[in-house]
């Protein structure tokens, strides 16, 4: 089961590239790029909203709602951030070096999180391996962008 979801995460990974190519030429038809990003997430909150009425999914109630943390709001925040960058980067980095800066980022940040058990991850602390394997990509940055 385990390398099943190891090769759904893979093929979710695959529509990131695509997303932010998609929206980086969106943005040419709309007069200015907020656009490709509004239009971005009002498909998205359609489709998520289709599936929920499709699987019957139960709003929250409100006292569910008033429990959660702060910081569990600011996730689509995030999600916004990066589809305005890939609307303003991709074009103009390439698909690769836009990715490999972005996949350096996102590994950079897990390794933090992992490191101080943020936002709900268990801890596990910072290795040789894990600052080596950061390295690397780094290293892996710098030769897909002057390639």
């Amino acid at each position: 089961m385990q390398v099943l979801f190891v090769i759904l995460a893979a093929l979710a990974g695959t529509m990131v590239p695509l997303q932010a190519g998609i929206n980086a030429s969106l943005r040419g038809f709309f007069p200015h790029p907020i656009y490709a990003a509004i239009t971005n997430f009002l498909v998205g909150f359609t489709i998520l909203g289709i599936a929920a009425l499709t699987m019957q999914a139960s709003p929250p109630s409100l006292q569910a709602i008033s429990k959660v943390p702060w910081w569990c709001w600011i996730g689509g925040s995030m999600g916004a951030c990066l589809v305005l960058s890939g609307i303003f980067l991709a074009h103009r980095l390439g698909a690769g070096t836009f990715l490999a800066c972005v996949i350096l980022g996102q590994l950079t940040a897990s390794v933090i999180c992992d490191h101080y058990g943020l936002v709900g991850f268990p801890v596990h602390h910072v290795s040789l391996q894990r600052v080596l394997g950061l390295g690397l990509l780094a290293g892996g940055v710098v030769l897909i962008r002057t390639s």
